[in-house]
């Protein structure tokens, strides 16, 4: 299934913006921008990380709502 076909693994209906490199439970690995930003909100946010859209959207969300200071990694490749 290509990336733009795929639907956020937790809503089911939105487009995904990031792909958990690193999930806890592997049915959870990509997210939209509205489950993203509420992952974040929660203090869980997806520590290893790769952005699908080619903007660093997910990266944003992060500077935005994310009041921890954690080191995140954004995989390559």
């Amino acid at each position: 299934m290509g990336a733009h076909r795929r639907k956020c693994d937790w809503c089911g209906s939105g487009t995904p913006i990031v792909r958990d490199m690193d999930p806890v439970n592997t049915d959870y690995q990509y997210w939209c921008e509205e489950c993203a930003r509420a992952l974040i909100i929660k203090g869980d946010p997806i520590e290893t990380y790769r952005e699908l859209e080619g903007e660093p959207i997910y990266g944003r969300l992060l500077d935005e709502h994310c009041t921890l200071k954690r080191f995140y990694s954004f995989a390559t490749a």
